[in-house]
């Protein structure tokens, strides 16, 4: 009797703690949610926290945070946002630079850890990343006629690419008719039109100290790395005519589409997109996957992590930091979510060797390359985006226009949007 009343007793207990049991709420993007669901669960487990989420489209995160930051109260104790916020929510959020122990630091790619700072601190912690890498037609790469058509073509051997001009040369030669009707119906890759970041990271490969901006904030948007980048990014499409034409009407899902319907033979692309691509699609396991390419300075990329930061006025501000520490303790949780991401390098090499994730290696060498780093941290960079950078590429992609006199009227919109 004693032995069950003692168990009673430590049931009440148990009870009354869980009753009382502090919660957490999180703002994030519906992925997420998913790739921080299993961790929010391990965490609840350990500590008695609860964790809830509220999930909304892209735009929601940047629109509700922004009206909770209005309204000076907050029902979120953790937001999670994209990289190109930090520098508008910087002074809304607690300075998180006590949880980037010497471990973690050590375990997060360079770039992430850079684009956490704004300012004087170190405003969130890194949930997930991802950069761009090389995906290609592995059956193409390895049939013996292709190969041999190649080298006799180019003189040297048909590989994967590694650099700008192999990205040209193997593009060239995948584009054909296939069909026999005069017609191209079969490219080697595809050029986006609708969005920089791709063109970015061409920028820092050719050797730039920054994109658009310099660590000083000052345009360099004219410098010769972004020239030299802009000139090989229309390439395909204006020399080289290795890409569909309609280069400004295709964006990320474009780009993916034409790939999975087997219409490009390679692609730069999101890493993720390796894990999703569909089994029933036309290159379902024939994907092959290598680092992003290199220019005159190596490797580079423009990486797009998510960070979790704290509301200056959130009520639970300790439960929400021990949940972020969390968090990147436990990174590796979220790779077996559907979008299969993490942010710190052990997470990444956690999964060396397991089929299915073979895009790990060459995902984690581009955001740990020297070269790589995120866009700039200022609070203006969607207007720059929106009414220079974009601009000038789809100037720059009629193939009619100077691309230095096309880089020089964006400088001069930037300097006016920052002035």
């Amino acid at each position: 009797m004693k032995k069950l009343l003692g168990a009673s007793a430590l049931a009440l207990v148990f009870m009354a703690a869980t009753a009382n049991a502090e919660t957490i709420n999180i703002l994030v993007e519906g992925g997420g949610e998913m790739l921080q669901k299993a961790v929010a669960e391990k965490f609840t487990a350990e500590t008695g926290i609860k964790v809830n989420f509220t999930t909304v489209p892209y735009q929601g995160v940047f629109d509700k945070f922004s009206a909770e930051i209005a309204s000076g109260s907050s029902a979120f104790d953790v937001v999670t946002i994209d990289v190109v916020w930090n520098a508008k929510f910087a002074s809304h959020v607690e300075d998180l630079s006590a949880l980037f122990t010497d471990a973690v630091r050590a375990d997060l790619p360079p770039s992430l850890l850079a684009d956490a700072k704004v300012g004087d601190k170190l405003i969130g912690m890194p949930a997930w990343a991802n950069a761009e890498i090389v995906f290609y037609r592995k059956d193409l790469f390895d049939k013996a006629e292709e190969r041999e058509a190649f080298q006799a073509k180019y003189g040297y051997p048909l590989a994967p690419p590694k650099t700008w001009q192999q990205w040209r040369d193997i593009a060239k030669f995948f584009t054909r008719d296939t069909d026999g009707d005069g017609k191209t119906d079969f490219w080697g890759t595809d050029t986006i039109g609708t969005f920089s970041e791709e063109w970015m990271a061409h920028v820092l490969q050719a050797g730039s100290p920054g994109v658009i901006l310099d660590k000083d904030g000052q345009v360099i948007i004219d410098n010769e790395a972004h020239k030299k980048a802009l000139e090989f990014y229309i390439a395909p499409h204006c020399i080289d005519h290795s890409v569909p034409e309609n280069v400004n009407e295709i964006g990320w899902g474009e780009a993916q589409n034409l790939f999975y319907q087997g219409k490009t033979a390679m692609m730069k692309f999101w890493a993720h997109a390796y894990k999703m691509t569909p089994p029933d699609s036309k290159v379902s396991g024939k994907v092959g996957v290598v680092p992003m390419l290199a220019g005159d300075a190596g490797i580079a990329a423009v990486p797009g992590p998510w960070y979790n930061v704290v509301p200056s006025t959130s009520e639970h501000k300790d439960a929400a930091k021990k949940f972020i520490s969390f968090a990147i303790a436990n990174n590796a949780l979220g790779i077996e979510a559907p979008l299969g991401l993490a942010a710190t390098n052990s997470a990444y090499r956690s999964y060396s060797g397991k089929a299915g994730y073979e895009h790990f290696p060459p995902l984690l060498e581009t955001l740990s390359a020297p070269a790589t780093q995120g866009r700039p941290i200022n609070k203006k960079y969607q207007e720059i985006v929106d009414e220079a950078v974009l601009p000038a590429i789809q100037q720059a992609l009629t193939c009619k226009a100077d691309v230095g006199e096309v880089l020089t009227e964006a400088k001069e919109t930037i300097e006016d949007i920052l002035n």
